[in-house]
């Protein structure tokens, strides 16, 4: 199944759920999609993986740029809702040094709100 991305607000804070497979293939288009999001609220995402059933390399490179450009606007992203095996991933390439995570994604947006 290919990645798919939902949009919503919770309270001020913009909320991206990724579900499905974030691979090379859809990496393009949800960068994308959660790079506009950035652009029209306040730089303050919150990216719910708690659907993602896989991610690789250049799914990793999505959340990055995602951070970079909240980060370049003065905001922040947090990752909540970690499958087991997001979570391993995150965990060896070491990024929950980078990433806030939370559990799921109404504490993150409380966090940042």
């Amino acid at each position: 199944m290919k990645a798919t991305v939902t949009h919503r607000k919770i309270g001020q804070v913009d909320s991206v759920a990724i579900a499905g497979r974030l691979t090379a293939a859809e990496a393009p288009a949800v960068r994308q999609e959660i790079l506009e999001v950035l652009e029209r609220g306040d730089a303050r995402l919150v990216l719910d993986l708690s659907e993602m059933t896989f991610c690789d390399s250049s799914g990793l490179s999505v959340l990055i740029s995602a951070l970079k450009a909240a980060r370049g606007s003065n905001g922040n992203v947090s990752l909540a809702g970690l499958t087991p095996s997001v979570r391993a991933l995150i965990e060896l390439t070491r990024l929950q040094q980078v990433f806030e995570i939370f559990d799921d994604a109404e504490v993150a947006a409380a966090r940042m709100g």
